[in-house]
């Protein structure tokens, strides 16, 4: 950009230069070349001003040899120099008017640069704002109707996974309660013996099996038979009872629909849980089973309320476990009852409180990756739907 025509408050570029208004372009050359030597800033590193006064010659020079603009800065000199004679044949008193007049034209010019200045600023801090403004309200359209669509999917997802999903499998939907006299079954008193019993209706954890022998209570009525006598001399009569888990659900139902039989052999069957899982009645709702299903024992009691059976449900919590727990099959078998082979007496195993609570553990973390596996299937069905 060219630089502009000097004004008063500016040196004239031909003092500067210290040559006249009649000079040549030759002149003005060797004065440029003079001048600017002296005050080169590398010739003069200790004066601050030097690279000022460097481009101040540098500008006069170029505009000094520049014809059109040198015609109007000598239109310039001249009418500034009327005006000086002009002003010097004033009265004292017009010429303080005249400079009062100059200073607030001057100052008036600056102040309306300076709002011209502040007003462009404004404009621009608005404009950025409105920018930052419609960005922010696209941004936020945009996420509010991404939240719409997700709802909408999440919606429509939770709706198939809620009429198609069957409910999670609790931590003792596969494990049945085994309750009977030692006297009918003296030899199921470890758990490899009961679940060779058991067998018959499916794989067992025979690891996680948990037994446990306590007294028989004894009855308040009194004893009216040479019969009772005889039972009371003989001992006190234990109880069995036992918490026995299957791998799959549809074992452990095989032998609570089969509790009337076994009942007539000595042994009662019931769900650990008190209660039938809700796993079997969805499976009703979908036509997989008949009617619904009776508890072999007049009142399902939880396995909890027996003694120990709350230190059980407790210790079955945290401990990981790698070992596969398949789920329910697709078809529930009904297996026959064959009667009980006569097993061989065996000591009585009593587990000390560290493994019990260990087997308890492991079967915790069965039961936990039982309800990954029903999810697991939940979502797929959902998906194939």
């Amino acid at each position: 950009m060219a630089p502009a025509t000097p004004t008063e408050s500016e040196e004239n570029p031909y003092e500067l230069l210290g040559i006249s208004q009649e000079a040549t372009d030759a002149e003005i050359r060797t004065a440029y070349r003079t001048r600017s030597l002296k005050v080169h800033p590398d010739r003069n590193r200790k004066d601050p001003k030097a690279a000022q006064k460097f481009h101040a010659l540098t500008v006069a020079s170029t505009l000094l040899l520049d014809p059109l603009r040198r015609l109007a800065l000598d239109a310039q000199l001249r009418l500034a120099a009327a005006k000086k004679a002009r002003f010097s044949a004033y009265d004292n008193k017009r010429k303080v008017l005249v400079t009062e007049l100059e200073a607030r034209e001057r100052a008036f010019k600056k102040s309306r640069q300076e709002q011209e200045k502040q007003n462009a600023a404004r404009e621009g801090e608005n404009d950025r704002i409105k920018e930052a403004g419609r960005r922010m309200r696209e941004e936020k359209e945009k996420r509010l109707g991404e939240m719409a669509r997700e709802e909408v999917r999440v919606e429509t997802d939770e709706d198939v996974s809620d009429k198609n999903a069957p409910p999670p499998l609790g931590p003792y939907d596969t494990t049945i309660r085994v309750k009977f006299t030692l006297s009918v079954f003296p030899s199921l008193t470890t758990a490899p013996a009961l679940a060779s019993h058991l067998k018959r209706f499916g794989e067992i954890d025979e690891s996680a099996v948990v037994i446990l022998i306590k007294p028989k209570k004894a009855s308040k009525k009194k004893k009216s038979s040479a019969k009772d006598a005889d039972e009371g001399a003989q001992g006190e009569e234990k109880v069995v009872n036992a918490a026995v888990p299957f791998s799959q659900i549809g074992a452990a139902f095989a032998v609570v629909s089969s509790g009337p039989t076994l009942r007539e052999q000595g042994m009662e069957v019931s769900w650990a849980g008190g209660s039938e899982p809700p796993i079997l009645q969805w499976l009703r709702d979908k036509g997989e089973l008949g009617g619904k299903l009776k508890q072999s024992t007049p009142s399902a009691e939880p396995f909890d309320s027996v003694p120990g059976g709350d230190q059980w449900k407790e210790a079955r919590k945290d401990e990981p476990q790698t070992a596969k727990f398949s789920t329910f099959p697709s078809t529930f078998p009904t297996s026959p009852l064959p009667e009980p082979a006569s097993q061989p007496a065996k000591p009585t195993n009593v587990l000390d409180f560290e493994s019990l609570t260990l087997l308890r553990l492991r079967e915790a973390e069965r039961a936990r990756l039982e309800r990954e596996i029903l999810e697991a299937e939940a979502r797929g069905e959902a998906n194939l739907d």
